[in-house]
Order: structure tokens, then sequence, then C-alpha cells
């Protein structure tokens, strides 16, 4: 078969990326003097950087691992903090038995004690969403910098109040993508910067969750808009970044509808259940119901969460039917974006299969692009994001010509269709790779990554468009790749 010259092109970008690309009792529990001697430095000469984390369940794992084992040579684990005493025992038990590190461990009342004992250099924000602005803020205040889990919070005010803080302290930021840094969605962003589709006109956006992965929202502290923004915020702020990112822009204005239609109490009767109940391990109709959770029969989750009920009273496995829930399952949006385009989005919870489909309609044509997820739930143990092949294509579809299949680059391994090994190297190698496509995100890009998930729960509940200026005015512009200029010629399109 003839190369065609976009295949050409993707081949020689494929090139090119490969290329670049325990206490001793509960007495002294709590960063006891006697615990707090640093690991001794398994380098010569240069200073490992100071690493805290709070929030030590579930998200926390993949940064801890990267410190104590991966970047052990540039990095060190001085902290753990967390308001759950139990989670805190586990996290230190587990770093003593795994990496023979005895990290001393604080209650989050005790975070300023921590960061005035040990010192760290960065503070990595893992807790629950709603809480993400009190520690980011007090960690700049305090002199370090910040490495925060997305979203980097939840509503208006509390962005204010972070890039504020940012801005009076000076002090670094970084909020984690991993998708950004997925070798198919770092492909579709090398084809849009080549110019492929021309200008971005108009954009297709339409993400899937199962019945597994997303059922798992509404058992979870995600079913409440006080802790998670809901999954317009949770959920989207990951595909609002992919495409500020892709199109090297930043939203205007968001209109969004929204509804709970799936996970409710009259759909529990409708699929043959007498009612909802509190939670899965007390449920009289457990043996019934196909969305039951057994917390005891995953090593993970028993370790972490039943185990460690008594501290918090947090229950993983509450019931997806439940009617105190207040986050929507069905989302439409419509964005307009400071560069002319505009996007169709929509985020639905309750689907046959987990991903999504995205289409860039250009003035040369077409781009599309879809991936295919795994089944997972989040914690279980199994690598999150992780791509079916089958499901995965980028597609070209010239003005007036036969379309194109894109060769794929090689997908990378571990998490989130392994992107997430090559935003660790980012974070913690001390000499950070080179990167045309600019994937690290600061403040700036957490901001607007949120702030069309928060305009549109706003217009959700007002049925109006909002504009982004309204909620927050002055968040500076993200450091994007240049894309082509949109004064440039547009070739005719070929004859009829």
């Amino acid at each position: 078969m003839n190369s065609t010259p976009e295949k050409n092109l993707s081949n020689v970008n494929r090139r090119q990326f490969i290329a670049t690309t325990a206490v001793a009792g509960s007495g002294l529990l709590l960063g006891a003097s006697a615990l707090a001697a640093d690991a001794p430095s398994i380098t010569t000469g240069a200073r490992r950087k100071r690493y805290a984390v709070v929030g030590v369940g579930g998200r926390s794992g993949m940064y801890r691992d990267a410190v104590l084992k991966t970047y052990a040579e540039h990095c060190e684990m001085v902290g753990y903090c967390d308001n759950n005493e139990g989670r805190l025992k586990l996290a230190q038990r587990k770093t003593r038995d795994n990496f023979n590190v005895e990290v001393p461990i604080y209650l989050d009342k005790d975070f300023d004690r921590m960061i005035r004992e040990r010192k760290p250099d960065v503070v990595i924000v893992t807790t629950k969403d709603g809480v993400h602005d009190k520690y980011i803020i007090r960690a700049m205040e305090l002199g370090c910098d910040v490495m925060t889990e997305k979203p980097m919070t939840i509503d208006d005010n509390k962005c204010k109040a972070i890039l504020k803080a940012q801005q009076k302290t000076g002090r670094k930021c970084i909020v984690t993508f991993n998708y950004r840094y997925s070798p198919h969605r770092t492909q579709v962003k090398d084809l849009l910067m080549s110019g492929i589709v021309g200008d971005i006109l108009s954009v297709d956006f339409h993400w899937l969750l199962d019945t597994v992965h997303g059922a798992d929202y509404f058992r979870r502290w995600h079913s409440n808009k006080s802790n998670s923004g809901g999954l317009m915020v949770h959920k989207a702020t990951h595909h609002f970044d992919l495409v500020n990112w892709w199109l090297s822009a930043v939203p205007v204005s968001v209109w969004a509808n929204g509804k709970r239609d799936f996970y409710t109490p009259q759909m529990a009767k409708r699929l043959g259940l007498q009612s909802h109940h509190e939670r899965c391990r007390t449920c009289p109709e457990k043996e019934k119901c196909t969305f039951f959770m057994d917390l005891a029969a995953n090593r993970n989750f028993r370790e972490l969460y039943l185990e460690n009920e008594q501290y918090d009273g947090y229950f993983r496995d509450r019931c997806v039917w439940r009617p105190d829930i207040d986050i929507e399952d069905t989302m439409n949006v419509v964005v307009r974006y400071n560069t002319g385009t505009t996007m169709s989005y929509s985020l639905n919870a309750f689907n046959g299969w987990e991903g999504y489909r995205i289409a860039f309609n250009g003035t040369k044509g077409r781009l599309e692009h879809g991936i295919q997820e795994k089944v997972y739930v989040f914690g279980d143990g199994s690598t999150p994001g992780a791509i079916a092949n089958e499901g995965t294509y980028i597609r070209h579809f010239p003005m007036r010509s036969p379309a194109k299949e894109i060769q794929l680059w090689p997908q990378g391994a571990g998490g989130h269709g392994g992107g997430d090994k090559v935003m660790l190297d980012d974070l913690f190698l001390p000499e950070k790779p080179a990167d045309k496509y600019l994937r690290a995100a600061d403040h700036r890009s957490g901001a607007y990554s949120i702030l069309t998930g928060i305009a549109a729960n706003q217009s959700i509940r007002t049925g109006k468009e909002v504009k982004i200026k309204d909620l927050v005015s002055e968040v500076g512009m993200p450091d994007y790749a240049p894309m082509p200029s949109r004064s440039d010629s547009v070739p005719m399109p070929p004859k009829v």
C-alpha cells in the first residue's frame, strides 16, 4: 500500500515521540521527634527534594510509589497527613514494609506542624476535591510548592482564593493532568499543531462512563457536589483540560443542561428492588442488586476503607440509588472559546462501554479520535484508564477527499494509556525532558480546566449562559504550544 502524506507525517512524529519521549504505639502517633530523622540520602552530593502527602487514600498511591521507589534517587518522602488515623498508620506501615523507610504521620489538624517540623519542598495534595483549596493555599503560605490532583478545586470562590495565594506567595502550583501525556492524545495534539485540519471551527466531544466505573461516583464522596463539584468538575475537568490544551485556547462562555435520571430511587424500583438502602454491606437486597460492592472481598478496599471506618465514619460502598445524591448523571454543554471555536460536549454515566469520541471540524477537513477504556473500579488494584486497543483510532477526513486511517503511536505501559509514567518523569526528574507539546500544567491551566465545569453547574441551576470572566476575571493565559495561524490562506477544496 502506498503511504499517504498524512501517514508519513504520523510516522515521522511517532519516531520523534519515541526518541524524546509504624508508630511504636498510638500515643506516639503523628510526627514524634524520635521518628522524624530523614532517611539517609542515596545520592552523592545533590540534595534530594523533600515531599509530603496530604490525603493518603487511593489517589495518593501513584505519587508515594514514585517518590519512594521510581525517583528515590532524586526524592524523599518526609511526611503523611490525613484526617483518618487508621489510613495514616496503614500508609506508614506499608511504606516501612515495602521501602524500609519510616515516614512520620500527622492528623489534618497538625498540617502546619508537619510543614514546620518536616520542611517539605513540595506538598502533594490528594484529598477529596472540596478541601484541595485549604491545603494548596496553606502550603504556599508556609513556603512550599504544591502538586495537586485534579480538579484544582470545585468552585469559583475557591479558585479565586488559590490564584490570589499563588500570586501573593509566588510558589508553584502544579496540576497533574495525566491524559495530556498519553501517546494517543499527544498524537492528536501533534496532528492539530501540524495544521492537518486547518483552523478548528468546532468540536464534537462525547464522553461515556459505564455502569461499573460510572456507578462508582454515585457510591463515594463524589456523589455530593459539596465534596466534588459533581461530574462536571471532578470528572469533566480532565476532558475540558484536554480540549483547552488540544486547541491552545481557553473557554469564554458556557451553556449547560443536566439531570439525574438513572441513579435514582425510582430506577431501583424499576430494576426490581424494593427500595434504596444506606450501603451495600448491610443491604437486605444485596443478592438481587448487580451494583452490589463487596468491600471485604477486595484487599485494597478492605484495608483502606472497611477497616478504617471507625475513624471517620466514611462508607466506601454507599447505595447508588439513595435520594441524597445531588450530582447529575446526564449532562450536555456548549462552550465558546477565545479563538472562536465552539464545542458541543456530553457526559453520561450509565453507558454500555466507557471511553470517548471526539471530532475536530476545520477549514481543511475533520479529524476524528476515539478511545475505549477497560472496565475498572478506582482503587481495586487494576490499572486506571487502561485502553482497549480495538476501540482506539484516529481518522482524517480531508475536504472532499477519501478518509484516511492514521497509524497510531505505540501505547505506553501503565495507567491512563501510558500517560502516568510520562507525566511522572516530568514531575519528579530534576532535569525535565524537552516537550514541544507543553504538557505540564500550572495553576492557570488548573483554573481554566475547572471553570468550564463550574460555569456549567451554574448554567444548569439558572438555565442561562455563563461568562467565564464573571466567575474569575484574572487567570492569565496558560503556556500552550503554538497552533497554525488563523489568518493563513486556506487551499481551495478539490473540485467535485
